[in-house]
């Protein structure tokens, strides 16, 4: 028996708890691992609060990542004791995920812990920490130089934001932060390395087609408004990464940023993402983050803290990253 986060629906009827579950019901793959973290991030918070239909499979053990130590293997590639980290491949969606204490899946899934990272640190970065290193080097990959210009970071106080901008700033970009909790938050984005806060509001509404060129690039987790105006007041040639839905999965804009200004939007997914560029951006993660800074961006919690977590985590009252220690 191992203790695991278990949701599932009868009749319409949706449920969450904290449950001893027989090793027996794991789902088939051919890497077993004993999890020592998962994390809380927005998409699992969507799939214990029931708030989106992400989970389309039932009984399912949420939690998009984990890191761990693998316990038997018939993949080629990972043997008794190596250390892995998952995120994505629709694990905590169609395939039991992180937030228990065991798990059972396909190795092709599976990257190393890097050498640098013990598993706490691994998890304090987690798939947000990822999905923004994946946005930088898309950044990097259309040309976007510190040089450029000023680089936008939305939700900038969230796990994808928070690690974006530590790595930005260290990279030697200008970062503006764009945070709904401005004014609360600007001693710990500019501890981070933010040259500039702005508050929400300013992107949230209706804007003009085209605004003021302000930032060579962004990197957006928040969607909607605050990504159809990000657009608008993109530079010349700049580049918007998009990775986040947090303000809505609806696009509001006209076609005028990328046709009079050769603005680029560019979809990040870290879910489906290639092999190659996870253990690209994994290694980055190791020359590009100051790892110092990640006891200011995660904090810790055990597992009967996971549920409430998750509604503060969807009304906007949770910082930086949410660790889960399975064993606690």
């Amino acid at each position: 028996m191992f203790k695991g986060i278990l949701i599932d629906k009868h009749e319409e009827i949706y449920s969450v708890k904290l449950e001893n579950i027989d090793e027996s019901m794991l789902p088939e793959g051919d890497v077993s691992i004993d999890v020592h973290y998962s994390s809380l991030n927005y998409k699992d918070a969507l799939a214990i609060t029931g708030q989106s239909p992400v989970i389309r499979r039932f009984p399912m053990i949420p939690g998009i990542d984990f890191v761990g130590t693998v316990t038997d293997s018939s993949h080629p590639d990972y043997t008794v004791g190596s250390q892995v980290i998952l995120n994505g491949w629709g694990v905590g969606e169609v395939h039991w995920g992180g937030l228990a204490q065991k798990a059972q899946v396909n190795g092709d899934w599976l990257v190393p812990l890097p050498s640098l990272f013990d598993p706490l640190q691994a998890m304090a970065i987690g798939t947000a920490g990822y999905t923004a290193m994946l946005c930088i080097m898309a950044l990097e990959r259309n040309g976007i130089t510190p040089d450029k210009g000023d680089i936008l970071v939305t939700g900038a106080a969230g796990g994808v934001g928070s690690v974006a901008v530590a790595i930005l700033s260290k990279l030697g970009y200008k970062v503006i932060a764009l945070s709904g909790r401005g004014e609360e938050e600007t001693a710990y984005l500019k501890s981070l390395g933010a040259a500039e806060i702005i508050s929400r509001s300013v992107l949230s509404e209706p804007g003009r087609a085209l605004g003021k060129e302000q930032w060579a690039g962004v990197v957006d987790v928040v969607g909607s408004h605050v990504l159809a105006n990000a657009c608008a007041n993109t530079k010349y040639g700049g580049v918007v990464t998009a990775c986040g839905l947090a303000g809505g999965m609806d696009f509001p804009a006209t076609v005028a940023p990328f046709i009079l200004r050769g603005v680029s939007l560019i979809g990040i997914d870290s879910v489906m993402c290639p092999k190659e560029f996870r253990l690209q951006a994994w290694q980055r993660l190791e020359e590009d983050l100051d790892i110092t800074l990640l006891e200011n961006i995660a904090v810790e919690i055990g597992m009967s803290e996971v549920i409430s977590a998750a509604d503060d985590l969807i009304s906007g009252r949770i910082r930086g990253r949410r660790i889960v220690n399975v064993n606690r």
